[in-house]
Parts: C-alpha cells; sequence; structure tokens
C-alpha cells in the first residue's frame, strides 16, 4: 500500500495516532528545548509541522539529535511520530516527532562556505562537496527559476502550477468523456500543415549537414519517411476523419510552432486541447465551448481552491473573482463586423486609446480583445464570422462570400482562450479556398476525401494548455507554467 501523503495527514483527525512522512525540509527552527522542521511533500500547497522536544527526547534521542545538526532546507527526510492539535494558528495539526532520518545526501547551508576537494585527492561524484542548495527561505525571481528548472517545483509557486496544471489536464478528459466524446491520438510527424502558415519544424534524419558541404541536392525520396515530414502544429486536421466516423473526438497532445517569437506569450513546443464534433454547426460549437470553460473553471475553484488563493494573494490580484465570474455569465456574441465598429467608435472618442488602429479586415489584438470584454461586454464575450483572408483555409464560407463562420471566445484579462470554426464540408468550394491560398489539393487528398464519402456539417476548436493555466494562475509568462519551456534559443535540460 502507498503511504499517507502529507495533505492526507493534514485533513485527518489528530487522536494522537503514530504517523510517517516523507518529503523535503521547508523550514528548521532551533529554540533551545524545541526543533521545528516544516516538511512539504508537493502533495498539496501546505507544509506540516514536525516538532522535536529534547525534554521527552526518546530512545531515539542521540540519532535524531545527530540528524537534525546535520539537516537544511532541501534535504529529504523520513519522520515518525504522533498526529496531535497544533496548539499554533493556521494549522490544525502537527507532528509530535521521536524520530528523523534524512534520506541521501543533506544539501550545504548557503550560509556555510563549501570547502574545495584536496589537491591530493582528485575531485568525485563521492568526494566533492556539495555546492548550498539555491533554494533559500527568500523570494526568487522567476528569471533565476528558469534557469534551475529541475528544481523549480519545489517553491510555492511551481507547486502550485503543477498541481493546477495537472488538475486542470484530468479535469479536460473528465469533461469530454463526460459527453460522450472519444480521445484520438492524433500523429506528432505530419507531412502537412494544418494552419497552411508554414512555421513548422521539419523531421529528417538526412545528414543536411554532409549534403550542404557537398554540394548535392537534397533528395527526400531518400529520407526516413520517403519524404519532407515536420513536427504537428495542430491535430486537427486527423480529429476531423475521426469525427467523421465517432462523432465526437478530441485530442490533448504536443504541437509546435518554429515562429522565431522570443516573448512572454510563445513557445515553440506547446498542449493543445481540440474537439471536434460532426453534425454540428457554429452555434453548437460556441455552446460546446462556452460550457467546456465554465466546467474547467468552476473545477479549479473547487478542487485548488489552496493554490489559487496563493495565486491571487502573490501573483495577481482578483483572480478568484474573475474566474468565477466567467464561470457564472452568459457569454455574449458580436460578429466580427460589430466588434470592429465598438472598437471605431472607441477610436474616435480617444484617439490614443489603442496602439494597434483597428480597422475591418486587420487581425484583433490582444488589446482590441481586452476592451471588448471589459468595456463592450463586461464579460466574456465570442467574436464570429471573421474576414476569410485572415483565417485557415478549412473555414465554412459564409454567404457573403467575404466572411467564414470562425469564433474566437474572449475572456476578460487576457483576451483570446478558444478559436475555433465551422468546417467547410463543401467539396468545391474547399478545393477553391485551397487554390486560391497556393496548397496542393494533392498533399491532402485524403482530407478532401472526407467531403466526398457523407459529408456532414461539423465544428471544433482549439485551447491552448498553457494559456489556459496561464490564465487561471495568472501567471506573466507561459515559459513558468509547462515543466520544460522550449523557445528560439531554449532547450534546456
Amino acid at each position: 500500500m502507498l503511504p499517507k501523503l502529507i495533505k492526507h495527514i493534514l485533513a485527518a483527525t489528530p487522536q494522537s495516532q503514530e504517523v510517517k512522512i516523507s518529503g523535503w525540509v521547508r523550514t528548521k527552527r532551533d529554540m533551545k528545548n524545541l526543533v521545528f522542521v516544516e516538511v512539504n511533500d508537493g502533495s498539496c500547497f501546505a507544509g506540516i509541522q514536525c516538532t522535536f522536544d529534547r525534554d521527552a527526547a526518546g530512545p531515539n534521542s542521540v540519532e535524531t539529535e545527530t540528524a537534525l545538526a546535520a539537516l537544511s532546507t532541501g534535504a529529504s527526510v523520513e519522520i515518525c511520530g504522533r498526529l496531535v492539535p497544533s496548539p499554533a494558528s493556521g494549522q490544525a495539526v502537527e507532528i509530535a516527532a521521536s524520530s528523523l532520518r534524512i534520506i541521501g545526501e543533506a544539501p550545504a547551508d548557503s550560509s556555510s562556505p563549501v570547502e574545495p576537494s584536496s589537491p591530493a585527492e582528485p575531485s568525485s561524484p563521492a568526494k566533492t562537496a556539495i555546492p548550498p542548495y539555491p533554494l533559500q527561505k527568500k523570494r526568487h525571481s522567476l528569471e533565476f527559476l528558469r534557469e534551475i528548472a529541475h528544481l523549480r517545483p519545489r517553491t510555492n509557486t511551481f507547486g502550485a502550477v503543477a498541481r493546477v496544471r495537472s488538475r486542470m489536464a484530468f479535469a479536460i478528459h473528465q469533461y469530454f468523456q463526460q459527453n460522450g466524446f472519444q480521445y484520438v491520438h492524433t500523429p506528432i510527424i505530419t507531412a502537412g500543415d494544418a494552419e497552411g502558415a508554414g512555421a513548422m519544424f521539419q523531421v529528417t534524419t538526412l545528414n543536411l549537414e554532409a549534403l550542404a558541404k557537398g554540394g548535392k541536392q537534397i533528395d527526400y525520396g531518400q529520407d526516413f519517411f520517403g519524404k519532407k515530414t515536420f513536427l504537428t502544429v495542430s491535430g486537427q486536421l486527423e480529429a476531423e476523419t475521426y469525427a467523421a466516423a465517432l462523432s465526437r473526438v478530441y485530442t490533448f497532445g504536443p504541437t509546435f510552432r518554429a515562429e522565431n517569437s522570443n516573448t512572454a506569450r510563445h513557445l515553440a513546443e506547446f498542449w493543445m486541447v481540440e474537439p471536434e464534433i460532426a453534425f454540428a454547426d457554429l452555434e453548437v460549437n460556441m455552446a460546446l465551448a462556452e460550457d467546456f470553460l465554465k466546467f474547467i473553471f468552476n473545477t479549479v475553484l473547487e478542487d485548488c481552491a489552496d493554490d489559487l488563493a496563493f495565486f491571487d494573494a502573490h501573483i495577481e490580484k482578483g483572480i478568484i473573482e474573475t474566474l468565477r465570474q466567467v464561470a457564472d455569465s452568459k457569454f455574449t456574441h458580436i460578429t466580427y463586423t460589430d466588434a470592429v465598429s465598438e472598437l471605431e467608435k472607441a477610436v474616435a472618442a480617444n484617439a490614443s486609446v489603442f496602439e494597434f488602429v483597428p480597422r475591418w479586415g486587420c487581425d484583433l489584438q490582444s488589446e482590441h480583445e481586452k476592451y471588448l470584454t471589459e468595456k463592450v461586454a463586461g464579460g466574456p464575450v465570442i467574436v464570429t464570422d471573421y474576414p476569410k483572408e485572415i483565417k485557415a483555409f478549412y473555414m465554412k464560407l459564409n454567404g457573403d462570400n467575404k466572411t467564414v463562420r470562425a469564433m474566437d471566445v474572449l475572456v476578460p484579462r487576457l483576451g483570446e482562450i478558444i478559436g475555433g470554426s465551422q468546417r467547410e464540408d463543401n467539396l468545391e468550394k474547399l478545393c477553391a479556398r485551397m487554390d486560391e491560398m497556393g496548397m496542393k489539393a494533392e498533399d491532402y487528398s485524403w482530407y478532401l476525401d472526407l467531403r466526398r464519402y457523407g459529408t456532414v456539417p461539423h465544428s471544433g476548436f482549439g485551447l491552448g494548455f498553457e494559456r489556459l493555466i496561464q490564465y487561471i494562475t495568472g501567471m506573466a509568462n507561459i515559459r513558468d507554467v509547462i515543466p520544460y519551456p522550449r523557445a528560439v534559443g531554449q532547450a534546456n535540460f
């Protein structure tokens, strides 16, 4: 049987029962006859206080005292004792500890100098002094913590991010499974560009460096797959094929964009949630997106309350209230044309209200999206019917031949959180659109077959998982909501 986690012990009724915990030391305070050690195992935000009373020392007192003397922040420990009511405020229980065992090496305290190895003794992993533990009890900058991404989960901030991320991943599966969706694993390696934007990482086993030095032409027929292949930017097109057989499907996996964008909003590797539904128009798609977000936000409010309280207090004020408002709101629907009209009214009243002046035909910027949610609608907004020139080839053309049945879900404080559309199910119109965009129909023959054999109206959307976690936690940089960020010039760990 698995040992009890600290979150389970904290929820137990204290009856002087014997307990054993394992975890990492957060703090140690030595007060003459009492030593207080706070231990956290990552299972919840709070740690548990373990109190060692020297006046009540037991048979293991010598070993325990030796271990206490060597104890430092970051050490991994196993502590046994009795679970008792805590006299201190802010915690219901604590452990009246009787024994302590340090597991592995205890990190050096940051105040203690690290002794260099003797010149007579060559440095080796066994003999080299352990450097001070980088995470001492003080505030560390997020930039510094990115440099030690292998240790940052032990901090309050990144432990909370990891728990929220885990719960939200499970909630996504819960929602779709409860609503009759089948989970489909779409390929990571692909020969097609789902977005038509060309920002893709190439996959090859050819020795391109040797070919370049030899001045030889690249023959992709000799490559592993016999053609040019890439890391996927989206699982949508493949998901559509399964929606055309299973009615409701979703993907949830890694996607890749080779955009040379070194900002706090972009990653080269990130996770996407992409449901696809057959026999569904844009109205059904909008209703699904709204219901999905409300389920996600209600889940995090209920199941991650302690972590959210930390984010609300220390990362961004008002997060909890914003999430509650979105979960309780009726999403406003507005067309792109009407949205631009509202933005133009704002410019007429104040010419400097936006950095980017809005006009019909432009892609909406974050500042425009935030204005629509916070000033126009006072809540979440779904913008529909965008100009076809700024949207992907697969979106269904409206009767005006200028706009497509696209939708973007906008939320206060962020802007776009979901993008989707009704897909073009008319073969002739889809081929014409691909031709307009210079795409080769033969590269997508399998995709066009869906329109040849039993075509149906179908819709879907995409949600960037890291963007969702950013919104929930208030973390300003997207690199801080994924365990090991991949971005321009960054592939560490």
